[in-house]
């Protein structure tokens, strides 16, 4: 097929100073010999007969390596075709063996002798070459003189111009004499393919580069390289210039193939198939493919290129389990895809699947019957196996095999064995196989699992009347501690899902051993406490004011409350961010959050966004009621420890228990912040207390 030389070009170098290929003109074949030897090329063909080995008589000419070499065969200027030129390297095979009547014949024997070793060697030499789709043989006739007859020595080499082949061939050669004197020589070659097209991966995917000039216009075709039937196109466009295309994994099979030809008159297509050993491909193939029941008794395995499989019928129980494999089996050779193909069965049963193997490893299963017969059913398989003088046993099909059915065993099958031989005998069970060697029973075993359930059931019912009866005797205990019960789980779920920030100003030793006991309390109730008392690290490394930052966006986005515990010291930073001049500023420490926090603090009040997020309290011997600033009433205030349940119960929410309950635990977390509130009003330097209260406080309360 003729190929232009820029494609040849192309093909075998990018610079033709680098790579030049040798011209040959003309059609017809040419053979040449090297120095000294003679030699004859035979017209036309011959047929391809090596034929078996044979003892040489005497020194014979035999072909000794094979050498190739690329050169373009051309009609025209431009016109060429890819060729392959074959060299032939020749020696000399065995010597002349001395007679053994030489002295019976003397010097006749001599002459003989003498006559065949001045005698020139010819030989008839076969070139065979096979390159899909073709194949040829030539007989080249060799002659050697005589002084060139050395056994055991090269005498030269014979030249063949040439076969033609295409771009990107893998060609095969043989050599060898007729008569042949020893084993054919074969050398097996892979020419070069269009460098413009490359495979490369990128990441999952895989890209197709064509790297060609911009003018130059090219045919790409994808297609799916069958073994049976002809190539399945899958994909085809005309393009210019350098393409990339991008192929996604999961479109990956091993057939798939890639043709690219430049479009022009007679050019030559050149075509690969990079994915045959690729693991993805393989996986890919497996995902494809697809059984397919065909009515009324075939079935189908459809999948894109072929496929080493075998195929095997098996019994699906409902129970679970492994598929066990049946008596008739499919025929136990390779499955061939996208052909219809026949069941051995008599009827169709959804339990019945169909399962195909590769390399001794699962691949596909599929129930075929289950979309046509519904889903699978609760039976049991009979198997009868038939021997000679017509005996007959009958087995049924479990998971741990075929259990004889009057056996001793404690299988499900043993124990229902002479039911099921009653329902076998009475025509309730339906055949599904059946010929000289046995046959396959499907036998229903739903009324057998209904008695089973109906004493299960009755049993259920006598328990739940001895229950009712017991809850009528025991009404009111039972009653008392459902409460109990539904309250706890309600008020301990609301609890541990509100969370509380409490926010103070550091006064003194003393109002912070108060605010850390009031947090270990309301712990206990459970709430989930934040108090910077407890996370001074933090707030050393985060800084106040990035500390209360993100403890109020998560209390406040998972729905809890901020609490703000007024004192005197923290008043006065209130009045002084409120600029309000009868307030003097109130120095604070690296770690007070309170004043940190009245930056964010004071903008939710101000543009009534604190309602529902926001809780006042203070503590009643250390602040009046009207001393806490307006701004900050228009969310509950509560004073300690007096007001505790209502704080408690805003604390916890819709979820908070009765107001019993309530009362109850405020009584017992009052008791617990008697000691540290006492502590606030000692006089300075009693031991066992901080500073005492500060003369603010004094004058406030």
């Amino acid at each position: 097929m003729p190929v232009s030389w820029f494609l040849l070009s192309l093909a075998l170098g990018r610079n033709p100073v680098v790579l030049s290929l040798e011209r040959v003109v003309g059609l017809q074949d040419a053979a040449r010999c090297s120095p000294g030897l003679s030699c004859h090329l035979w017209d036309g063909d011959v047929l391809c007969l090596p034929g078996s080995i044979v003892s040489a008589p005497g020194p014979v000419l035999v072909p000794t390596r094979l050498q190739t070499e690329l050169v373009l065969r051309c009609h025209e200027e431009t016109d060429c075709d890819l060729c392959v030129r074959v060299v032939i390297h020749l020696a000399v095979h065995g010597s002349w063996e001395e007679p053994e009547d030489e002295e019976k014949f003397g010097g006749a024997a001599d002459a003989e002798l003498e006559e065949h070793r001045n005698a020139s060697l010819q030989a008839h030499v076969v070139l065979s070459f096979q390159a899909y789709p073709t194949a040829r043989c030539v007989l080249l006739e060799v002659q050697v003189p005589a002084a060139l007859v050395q056994p055991g020595q090269p005498v030269g080499s014979v030249v063949f111009d040439c076969f033609e082949a295409a771009l990107g061939a893998e060609v095969r050669i043989w050599s060898y004499t007729q008569p042949r004197y020893q084993k054919e020589l074969n050398l097996t070659q892979q020419l070069p393919a269009l460098p413009w097209l490359n495979v490369s991966a990128d990441g999952e995917d895989v890209r197709l580069v064509l790297d060609v000039s911009e003018e130059q216009r090219f045919g790409l075709s994808l297609y799916w390289n069958q073994a049976q039937g002809p190539a399945k196109p899958w994909w085809h466009r005309n393009l210019t210039g350098p393409q990339t295309i991008t192929l996604n994994h999961t479109d990956l099979v091993p057939c798939l193939c890639i043709q690219v030809w430049p479009l022009e008159p007679d050019s030559v297509r050149t075509s690969i198939c990079p994915f045959k050993e690729d693991p993805r491909a393989h996986r890919n193939l497996w995902r494809a493919a697809r059984l397919h029941l065909l009515p009324p008794q075939g079935w189908r395995l459809d999948a894109p290129c072929s496929l080493p499989a075998e195929a095997t019928l098996c019994w699906q129980a409902l129970d679970g389990g492994p598929c066990q494999p049946l008596v008739p089996p499919l025929p136990r050779e390779n499955v061939t895809v996208n052909k219809a193909l026949e069941f051995p069965l008599l009827k169709g049963h959804p339990n019945i699947c169909i399962q195909v193997n590769s390399w001794e490893t699962l691949q596909l299963q599929e129930c075929l019957w289950a979309d046509s017969l519904g889903p699978l059913k609760d039976d049991m398989l009979l198997v009868e196996t038939r021997g000679p003088q017509d005996n007959r046993s009958l087995c049924a099909l479990e998971a741990s095999g075929c259990t004889p059915l009057l056996s001793g065993v404690s299988t499900r099958a043993a124990r229902l064995g002479e039911q099921l031989l009653q329902d076998l005998r009475s025509g309730q069970c339906l055949q599904l196989w059946d010929d000289d060697l046995g046959a396959l029973w499907a036998c229903p075993m739903d009324k057998y699992v209904h008695q089973r359930w109906a004493l299960v059931w009755l049993a259920c019912l006598l328990l739940a009347a001895v229950l009712f009866l017991l809850l009528l005797l025991k009404k009111n205990h039972v009653k008392g501690w459902l409460r109990l019960l539904k309250e706890d789980v309600r008020v301990g779920a609301a609890a541990r899902s509100r969370a509380a920030l409490l926010l103070y100003s550091a006064d003194d030793a003393g109002f912070e051993r108060l605010v850390g006991a009031l947090a270990s309390a309301l712990c206990q109730l459970p709430l989930r406490v934040a108090v910077d008392l407890w996370s001074r690290r933090e707030l050393s490394a985060q800084g106040p004011l990035a500390w209360f930052h993100a403890q109020r966006r998560q209390t406040l986005q998972e729905g809890g409350v901020v609490v703000l515990l007024f004192s005197p010291g923290a008043v006065a930073l209130c009045h002084e961010w409120l600029q309000d001049a009868a307030s003097a500023p109130v120095a604070h420490g690296p770690h007070d959050a309170f004043a940190a926090s009245l930056s964010c603090v004071l903008p939710d009040f101000l543009q009534g966004r604190a309602p529902g997020r926001y809780v006042g309290a203070y503590f009643d011997r250390l602040l009046s009621p009207d001393a806490v600033p307006a701004l900050f009433r228009t969310v509950p205030v509560f004073s300690l420890p007096s007001q505790l349940p209502d704080f408690l119960g805003t604390l916890q929410g819709p979820g908070a228990p009765r107001h019993g309950r309530l009362a109850e635990r405020a009584e017992q977390m009052s008791r617990v912040l008697q000691p540290a509130l006492d502590s606030c009003f000692r006089p300075p330097g009693t031991p066992g207390t901080g500073r005492g209260m500060r003369p603010e406080a004094e004058e406030r309360t």
